[in-house]
């Protein structure tokens, strides 16, 4: 009798324990910079190496992975744009905003340059010259927070330039590898991020024309989604992570992450930026 009991448990212990790992899984919504960079898959397996934990990513822009996270669909976040993520902790959809690193975004073009980006003064002052020679951009549209980032040197010079309406301009609703495979193919500007930029290969005649402008400072934060609005999410896995990568061994392999002997993003927890 006592075999069949320990054969009834042991059977139950192979029956839940699947779905208790699969429980301990962890969903990370994150931006689709960090993404196409190859950062993730340098990154995480590290973690899951050290804790065990597995982590499904997936990669959309800031303010849509901002809109899951209100829902409840994410156990954490890893955003960046900061008015957007101070105002979705507010409202009490997140805790625990840290940042973890940052790198920064530049202006590509073709290499002929014919609205004189090059020689901007400014990174509002290079939209300027773009305006005005009515060379093609390509805008992500799809609230990101580069499109966030976007929108507000457009709005620095009072402009609001609008898909159809200005034949120069063209928003695409997509990530950033879409934005660059766009902009190589037909010989326009746009704002990237320059982790993604780094590791795009498709640059044709592409080409970093203006960089350097404090405004193009581009912070990265970790938020974890409030569990007392959401039971459901996997906050003790989802701090895991955030303590991972906030750790001494955590900074030090983004630091690590490299193309071309080039970091792609730089480690900068506990150093508080505007």
């Amino acid at each position: 009798m006592r075999r069949w009991n320990f054969i009834a448990v042991l059977i139950a212990a192979l029956i839940f324990l699947p779905l208790r790992v699969a429980a301990a899984d962890l969903l990370l919504v994150s931006t689709t910079s960090t993404e196409n960079s190859g950062l993730f898959s340098y990154l995480l397996p590290k973690f899951t190496a050290a804790t065990g934990i597995k982590v499904h990513v997936v990669a959309v822009g800031t303010g849509q992975a901002l809109k899951i996270g209100e829902r409840g669909d994410a156990d954490v976040l890893l955003v960046h744009d900061k008015p957007s993520e101070l105002a979705f902790v507010a409202a009490g959809y997140g805790i625990d905003r840290r940042q973890v690193m940052y790198n920064d975004f530049v202006i590509v073009g073709p290499a002929a340059d014919p609205a004189g980006v090059a020689k901007a003064a400014s990174a509002t002052a290079a939209f300027a010259r773009i305006r005005a020679a009515k060379a093609p951009f390509i805008s992500r549209g799809d609230e990101s927070g580069t499109h966030k980032l976007e929108g507000r040197l457009w709005a620095a010079l009072d402009l609001r330039p609008q898909s159809g309406g200005d034949g120069w301009y063209r928003s695409i609703g997509a990530g950033m590898g879409a934005a660059l495979n766009m902009a190589a193919a037909s010989d326009a500007y746009t704002l990237s991020d320059r982790g993604t930029w780094l590791s795009f290969q498709n640059r044709r005649n592409l080409t970093v024309l203006y960089d350097g402008d404090p405004a193009l400072f581009n912070q990265y934060a970790l938020i974890l989604v409030n569990p007392a609005r959401h039971p459901h999410v996997h906050v003790t896995e989802a701090r895991r992570l955030m303590d991972w990568l906030i750790s001494a061994e955590g900074q030090a392999a983004i630091a690590s992450f490299k193309i071309g002997g080039q970091s792609l993003f730089i480690p900068n927890y506990g150093k508080e930026t505007p």
